[in-house]
């Protein structure tokens, strides 16, 4: 998939080595840095919308995760302590020196999450955006016998999503799309191109591999955190739907944690990215 039709003016795409695969990377601006880390099923291309405005005080870094859009799709690397490796390395490769800002949604919060947890003095500040975190409230979330989200379960089963969405790509990013985000956010043309983001088994699998480690990222996690709490100032943005969740389940485990609900459904950069700028801004500042 092409990167030149949503990239915004300033930026430019690198493909970096590190960590044992290699990772598309949108990089422009100036200033600190502050990585974006996009969610399932999405790219880069998640945040288009911000990047300019986040481009005006600060280098914004923003990768394709391993094993989507124009990244490389290794067989194995996907825990998010991993993936956080994988980060930390474009990092080195451009030489951006931290402690740097990082904002992660859906399952780019949870690879920041578990990059804060691991390695503290990296991060000067945490953004997660709409999302669940392995260890700390997943694992209910996910569990159907008490009405939890049916979707975690069969995407951590080897082989079959890739089976069952083959040919149904556009179909179903449609469906989840429009049922989770404010009437008119996404195009036609947005919906094609993250569909072909993951087109044909070898695409979907890497993109449901973020979900197959998710039961070792939660014991990982838990093991982190009880070693010391999240010293760095920590901002959780909730949907509608999701509230001040995330907030309230970080409270235990970091120094200071702030919660915000943002009047989107899931895609909350996407749905308001004025919103979005002026939260991040705000609190970066």
């Amino acid at each position: 998939m092409s990167t030149g039709d949503w990239l915004p003016d300033g930026f430019s795409v690198r493909r970096i080595d590190t960590n044992g695969t290699r990772l598309s990377v949108a990089v422009g601006g100036s200033g600190p840095v502050l990585v974006l880390l996009h969610g399932w099923p999405q790219t880069s291309r998640a945040w288009a919308r911000v990047m300019p405005d986040l481009a005006r005080h600060h280098t914004v870094v923003v990768p394709d995760l391993r094993g989507i859009g124009d990244s490389d799709r290794p067989e194995g690397g996907y825990a998010k302590t991993q993936q956080a490796d994988d980060i930390r390395g474009i990092l080195t490769a451009l030489d951006l020196t931290g402690p740097v800002a990082v904002a992660g949604h859906d399952i780019g919060s949870m690879v920041a999450f578990a990059w804060a947890a691991a390695h503290p003095e990296d991060i000067s500040r945490l953004i997660l955006v709409d999302s669940l975190l392995p260890g700390l409230g997943l694992e209910e979330a996910m569990n159907v016998a008490e009405g939890g989200m049916w979707h975690f379960g069969l995407f951590m089963t080897p082989h079959i999503p890739e089976m069952l969405f083959d040919g149904h790509e556009l179909e179903f990013f449609t469906t989840t799309f429009t049922a989770m985000s404010n009437p008119g956010t996404f195009d036609d043309h947005d919906l094609a191109a993250y569909a072909r983001a993951y087109t044909g088994r070898e695409r979907l699998r890497g993109g449901f591999e973020h979900y197959r480690t998710l039961l070792d990222d939660g014991r990982e996690n838990r093991a982190l955190l009880a070693e010391r709490k999240l010293p760095m100032p920590v901002l959780a943005i909730g949907s509608a739907s999701s509230g001040t969740s995330t907030a309230l389940a970080l409270a235990p485990h970091a120094d200071h944690v702030q919660g915000m609900v943002a009047p989107t459904g899931h895609f909350v950069a996407e749905e308001d990215p004025d919103w979005f700028t002026e939260a991040v801004t705000a609190f970066l500042a």
